[in-house]
């Protein structure tokens, strides 16, 4: 008896977690004020959530690569041309900054080299991709649907969201940016439904940007195209 009535509450509460209730809003809330916090935090607070809300990890774009050999090298090859991309061609073109002010202090830091390590592959390849583009695809999806319009309308909101949460520190430049790299990832998991991919593409643009930064490199690689 007890233990049926375990079970059907557990059931109640996962029901609540899944659901846009008071309990569902508030999981949703404390998710997104821990990823402002830090990334790996609302990683790891979605990671509890997919748990005990008993939501199958697919639904967060958790699936297992086919090749895991082609998704990392793939991821890698795709992050690094695309910041590559973004800081030749795009961003001068839309006017921004050359100069990454905000993390400019890493030129040549090498005591900042561990955690910088680790908040790129960590905190955003991980961290940011598991809340964005996992968490939050797989809650708009519930209420915008599977189809065409409802995952344009996702792509877009979060990749929206994604920039914001860039503006505070990075400014306008680094916001664009966040907004066309959102886009793209969240184009990629929107058609594929998997976020390995993106995982490894995401740490490989920061790292890049980190590479650029770091040897000084900003101003060189902007105006490789136009002077």
């Amino acid at each position: 008896m007890t233990t049926a009535a375990s079970q059907s509450s557990d059931d109640r509460f996962a029901a609540q977690l899944r659901g846009f209730g008071p309990v569902g809003i508030m999981a949703m809330v404390v998710i997104l004020s821990g990823t402002a916090v830090f990334n790996v935090l609302g990683a790891v607070l979605v990671i509890v959530w997919v748990r005990l809300s008993r939501t199958p990890w697919r639904e967060i774009g958790y699936v297992r690569p086919r090749s895991w050999i082609v998704t990392v090298a793939g991821g890698v090859v795709f992050g690094v041309a695309l910041k590559l991309l973004l800081k030749a061609i795009v961003m001068p073109l839309l006017g921004g900054d050359p100069i990454n002010h905000a993390y400019h202090y890493l030129a040549g830091n090498r005591a900042a080299i561990p955690f910088a390590l680790f908040t790129l592959t960590i905190g955003a390849g991980w961290g940011e991709e598991t809340v964005y583009r996992g968490f939050l695809f797989e809650r708009l999806g519930k209420l915008f649907g599977a189809g065409v319009a409802g995952k344009t309308a996702i792509v877009l909101i979060v990749s929206v969201l994604f920039g914001l949460a860039h503006y505070p520190v990075q400014g306008l430049t680094g916001m664009e940016q966040a907004m066309i790299t959102g886009l793209v990832f969240g184009t990629i998991v929107a058609v594929s439904g998997r976020i390995g991919m993106v995982m490894i593409a995401h740490a490989a643009y920061d790292l890049a940007a980190y590479a650029i930064i770091y040897w000084n490199l900003e101003a060189t690689v902007a105006h490789l195209v136009f002077r």
